[in-house]
């Protein structure tokens, strides 16, 4: 059987139980009404095809009839010769699912038939706009496909999240189709008044983009600039001094309006880089900011600035300096810290190559079959504490999104971990798989 493709488009297969959502997600993804959508399950019977398009990347989409199940269509076995045909076309598998039902056994038995199939296979969980669905589409994870990702293929919710994938894992596109360039990567500069954030933006940028004055409050407006580095782009955002809530008060509207934009840019970023003054050590505004930007999931980089003030200080100077920020700042031991002088250069491109690093370690996704290992080996050599009667076993575990890193843990009873278990768990993550500077969000379910 021909799927009527063009040469060189690789097939992205809808696969499913009947009435799950397939022909409704088809027709949202290609843009036309090919496939008839009823409350009738196996109204589905051909194998449409059509082409499609994401973030400039060409496929075909092909939704398939009711290929897996019992049914009373006489022509049930030629539906499945067909569908059989086009999975074995596919390079990628989108296995839908219905998530107001929840996981059950038909979709167990589909999911063993395509663990043999040599291609991706991605999970979309269809109708979580509906309430009830939410809280059932964790179930999903169980079945060992990765990424699961939510939809609500009649209203469009999710369905770019769910495109995004696909795209990643295509074959290689064709010669002459031009390659997007990498997503901006927001970098937010934090920190209080005159610590030297204006400086450090233009020391980055190698140009005079922020005015810098000993002033304190010279930066109001929330100064960005894009740079290019190493094939990456850093969205650079100089913020605003950011003062105690008393102070900003009595200083008037001006400011409290520029340290509204600065948290903003705090929410959006995608690393905060908060700077300190070496020569004044750390402030307890210090420990607010970077608690705004451990709250918002930011990822988190110390920058000492002012570090060419402290030369001459005895040699130990720089342990007792880190030892102390760190017990400020108790809750951010993951952050890395970075001794730097704006004023000088030096140390300054470290910046950079920590933004990248923590950048992509914000984003990492551990598959499940690797967290679930070192979820075996962690238990067995410190299980969490048990405070009812009955034993506390954490039976598996699953990501369930990126930016920041977040694991839920299913448990046979508890609904939550001892705070000291929850952190014990977050640095054990973040030794085992790379995760510098992240915040790592941990939650617990009852399986």
């Amino acid at each position: 059987m021909s799927l009527n493709r063009p040469a060189n488009s690789p097939a992205v297969v809808l696969v499913g139980r009947p009435n799950v959502g397939k022909s409704t997600l088809f027709n949202r993804i290609t843009g036309a009404r090919r496939a008839i959508v009823s409350p009738v399950p196996g109204t589905t019977r051909d194998t449409k095809s059509h082409p499609a398009e994401w973030l400039g990347t060409p496929f075909t989409l092909v939704d398939t009839g009711g290929l897996f199940g019992a049914s009373d269509d006489p022509l049930h076995e030629l539906v499945v010769h067909h569908g059989q045909k086009a999975l074995e076309t596919a390079d990628i598998i989108v296995f839908v699912v219905d998530g107001r039902e929840g996981l059950v056994p038909a979709d167990e038995e589909i999911a063993g038939s395509l663990r043999s199939a040599n291609v991706p296979v991605l999970v979309a969980v269809n109708k979580t706009d509906d309430r009830r669905a939410k809280d059932r589409a964790l179930e999903f994870y169980r079945l060992g496909f990765e990424p699961v990702i939510e939809i609500a293929a009649e209203h469009g919710q999710g369905t770019g999240d769910l495109l995004d994938e696909v795209v990643k894992l295509l074959p290689a596109r064709r010669e002459g189709v031009r390659e997007p360039d990498p997503e901006e990567v927001a970098v937010a500069i934090v920190g209080r008044p005159n610590v030297g954030k204006s400086s450090l933006l233009n020391r980055l940028l190698r140009e005079e983009r922020a005015i810098v004055s000993d002033m304190p409050g010279t930066t109001r407006d929330s100064v960005d600039a894009l740079l290019r580095w190493h094939r990456r782009i850093f969205r650079i955002v100089d913020t605003a001094g950011i003062r105690r809530a008393g102070r900003i008060a009595r200083s008037g509207q001006l400011e409290a309006v520029s340290v509204v934009l600065a948290r903003r840019a705090i929410e959006k970023a995608d690393v905060t880089v908060l700077v300190v003054d070496a020569s004044q050590g750390i402030a307890d505004q210090d420990a607010t900011i970077a608690g705004e930007a451990e709250k918002a999931g930011s990822g988190i980089i110390i920058a000492a600035n002012k570090w060419d003030l402290m030369k001459g200080r005895e040699a130990d100077f720089s342990k007792k300096f880190d030892d102390e920020l760190r017990r400020q700042i108790k809750f951010l031991d993951y952050a890395p810290v970075l001794h730097i002088s704006a004023a000088t250069g030096e140390r300054t491109p470290k910046v950079l190559e920590m933004i990248d690093k923590v950048a992509e370690a914000r984003t990492t996704r551990v598959p499940t079959g690797e967290l679930n290992r070192f979820l075996k080996a962690v238990t067995a050599a410190h299980p969490p504490v048990s405070p009812g009667k009955k034993h506390v076993r954490i039976l598996y575990a699953a990501q369930t999104s990126v930016a920041p890193p977040t694991f839920v843990f299913f448990t046979n009873v508890a609904t939550e971990f001892h705070f000291s278990y929850e952190r014990f768990l977050a640095n054990k993550l973040r030794e085992s798989f790379g995760l510098m500077g992240t915040p790592i969000r941990v939650k617990v379910r009852k399986s």
